[in-house]
């Protein structure tokens, strides 16, 4: 596997990172293992003076992380700047909450006094994507480094720079040895890593294909699993909403991090009576944007992060037209040497469409016209996706009852997708199975370990 930063805006490959060797993962293995049985006995609140470094670190370094990721997966840089404060904020959260977060819960029983301690399990092996390079890390990172579980890190071999600075950065913060180690392994090695008995957990982002496989091996060998498989979000629009608000969230929903976003709004549900009128002002918001260089402020289209990305949708959105789904706006080459597609609306898409249940992943909106509530509720949750959405509406207590109805993970009010430390992130169905971020993000990989005393009543 070769790991390889290429600029997606120039096309320029600017470094190859060298592969690991099975020596560098028995090393990596066996530093986290030994930090576990340490680890394991520590109170967690003295692991937060360093999370708390690596936040200064995050944010003092700011500007040249985010030069990296702009450069390795075309982001725009702005939006770069954004996902690094993200980061610092998560690291700050479990570095200030993480302690409190893992104190013993009492149990109410009649049989004596009872509690379960939450306990570090051990060795973490995670699989992450190229779509947000550090946020995606810090993701897992952050929580289990409270824990006490050591973290090995599977990059996505087009990001290879951000993840070695993420490595240098903890490094940097005087994280003990052991506590994060990225490597650049191939899927021989992945497997091995996950057989391993000092890996006892095994988190992935990315696609359905890779969290089946990453899966079946983690079940292989009875390991806890947590996956983040993508989305289909639908947005839907209600006839009570605040359309001066809905055509304003509406293009940016799709379009920002060049619509490669798994929670990115991707399915526009809208009633009939303002059908016409949504599609003309997302058009305008669509036109609206400048692609160009995404490291220069004016720019607000960045490139698709790969060649490979961007001929994959492309082939999608020609299939898409091929089974009948209009073209409303776009699909018109950029002229521009990067791997830009453009903001594209698709309309007329039926349910025999081959894009019908697939992720689009870039700037492509489709754009569903309904005549009914309960209408948009059954084509928002015919989907094998269940990640995130919206539901817009001007009265608090209908959206609630809409979102409630919708299969997925996540529902936002009035907005298109939000991350924050504090709110739990995952889906259901193909979207995948666990949480990550909040108190749940925390527990996802801990011993629930019960201690009752039945002598003490």
């Amino acid at each position: 596997m070769a790991y390889q930063s290429i600029n997606p805006y120039t096309n320029e490959l600017l470094k190859t990172y060298p592969d690991a060797t099975d020596a560098d993962l028995e090393a990596a293995l066996s530093d986290a293992h030994q930090l576990y049985k340490t680890w394991r006995n520590d109170d967690p609140a003295s692991r937060a003076p360093y999370l708390k470094k690596v936040a200064v670190l995050l944010r003092e370094q700011k500007t040249e992380l985010a030069t990296i990721m702009t450069k390795e997966m075309g982001k725009l840089l702005t939006e770069a700047e954004g996902e690094v404060d993200l980061c610092a904020n998560i690291v700050d959260y479990y570095a200030d909450h993480g302690a409190d977060l893992l104190k013993p819960v009492p149990l109410k029983t009649d049989a004596g006094k009872a509690y379960y301690a939450k306990q570090a399990t051990g060795v973490i092996f995670a699989v992450e994507p190229w779509n947000f390079p550090l946020y995606q890390i810090v993701r897992v990172f952050a929580p289990n480094f409270m824990v006490g579980n050591p973290m090995i890190l599977k990059h996505a071999s087009n990001i290879p720079g951000s993840a070695d600075a993420f490595d240098k950065l903890v490094q940097k913060a005087g994280a003990p040895k052991g506590s994060f180690k990225n490597l650049f392994v191939n899927y021989d090695q992945v497997s091995k890593a996950i057989a391993d008995p000092r890996v006892t957990g095994v988190a992935l982002t990315g696609s359905e294909r890779g969290g089946s496989s990453v899966a079946k091996a983690a079940g292989e060998n009875l390991k806890k699993s947590s996956m983040e498989l993508g989305g289909n979000d639908a947005f839907i629009i209600l006839d009570d909403a605040d359309f001066d608000l809905v055509h304003k969230v509406a293009p940016q929903a799709r379009l920002y991090n060049a619509g490669q976003v798994c929670t990115s709004s991707k399915r526009f549900i809208v009633m009939a009576d303002h059908y016409d009128d949504f599609l003309e002002h997302l058009k305008a918001g669509f036109a609206a944007v400048k692609p160009g260089d995404p490291l220069a402020k004016e720019t607000t289209l960045a490139p698709l992060c790969t060649k490979n990305a961007k001929e994959k949708l492309t082939k999608q959105v020609q299939a898409a037209i091929d089974g009948g789904a209009k073209v409303y706006y776009g699909n018109e080459p950029i002229d521009l040497p990067g791997q830009f597609f453009p903001p594209t609306i698709l309309t007329n898409i039926t349910k025999d469409n081959p894009i019908y249940n697939q992720e689009l992943f870039g700037p492509v909106a489709a754009v569903y016209k309904v005549n009914s509530e309960e209408e948009a509720i059954a084509l928002a949750n015919d989907s094998s996706y269940g990640l995130g959405g919206s539901v817009f509406s001007a009265d608090p207590e209908h959206a609630n009852r809409v979102a409630e109805q919708i299969e997925t993970g996540m529902s936002f009010i009035n907005s298109g997708w939000l991350s924050l430390p504090e709110l739990p992130f995952g889906g259901v169905k193909n979207s995948g199975y666990g949480r990550e971020l909040s108190d749940l993000g925390l527990n996802a990989f801990v011993n629930e370990h019960l201690v009752i005393n039945t002598t003490d009543k």
